[in-house]
């Protein structure tokens, strides 16, 4: 079970596509959120969360506060749960459904045709994706990050670090919970 664990939304439960991603557990999540709050980065950003399974963090982060949150996910149904669980965040926080958005589409043909800035970023792709799309798709992001903005990158602990340097990131901190590390980056001065 996936549930929103803090904000106007918390404790709603939300759908999870049946196959083909792998949902960030309340504990890490609980943690990861612990964090950025006291980095005080949620409130009131615009968020995006690429490679966004069932949106729960995106979700999350609207919960406690963002002010939108684009969810980009390549396939189709669990583009579809995504628009359900937007829908019943969106009825519990007596907001606009418009002020979260899906985009069914791949990650790095997004990033090529939109526009930021975005505050708050979070990358959950499949623990497969190779290296080198993971560095093409997070310098497809850097362009459209504000100077302050944090990008979270989730990936098997068995994987290698990203390139963050070849990206134009610069890490923050990185954590390791079980089988899942977690690299917090922000843009790298220039």
């Amino acid at each position: 079970m996936t549930r929103i664990i803090a904000g106007a939304a918390r404790g709603l439960r939300l759908d999870v596509p049946s196959a083909g991603t792998r949902p960030t557990s309340d504990r890490v999540r609980e943690s990861l959120f612990g964090s950025l709050e006291s980095m005080d980065v949620i409130d009131g950003a615009r968020v995006l969360d690429l490679y966004a399974g069932s949106g729960a963090l995106g979700l999350e982060a609207w919960s406690r506060g963002a002010a939108s949150v684009d969810l980009v996910e390549k396939s189709h149904s669990a583009a579809g749960i995504v628009r359900r669980n937007i829908a019943t965040v969106a009825k519990a926080l007596g907001a606009r459904p418009t002020d979260a958005r899906v985009h069914q589409n791949a990650v790095h043909g997004y990033l090529q045709h939109t526009a930021g800035p975005f505050d708050l970023v979070f990358t959950d792709p499949p623990y497969d994706l190779d290296d080198g799309s993971m560095t093409a798709d997070l310098a497809a992001l850097t362009p459209l990050l504000s100077p302050d903005a944090i990008v979270v990158i989730e990936r098997a602990k068995r994987s290698s670090a990203p390139e963050l340097d070849a990206a134009g990131l610069a890490l923050v901190r990185e954590k390791t919970y079980g089988d899942t590390r977690i690299w917090w980056a922000e843009p790298a001065p220039r």
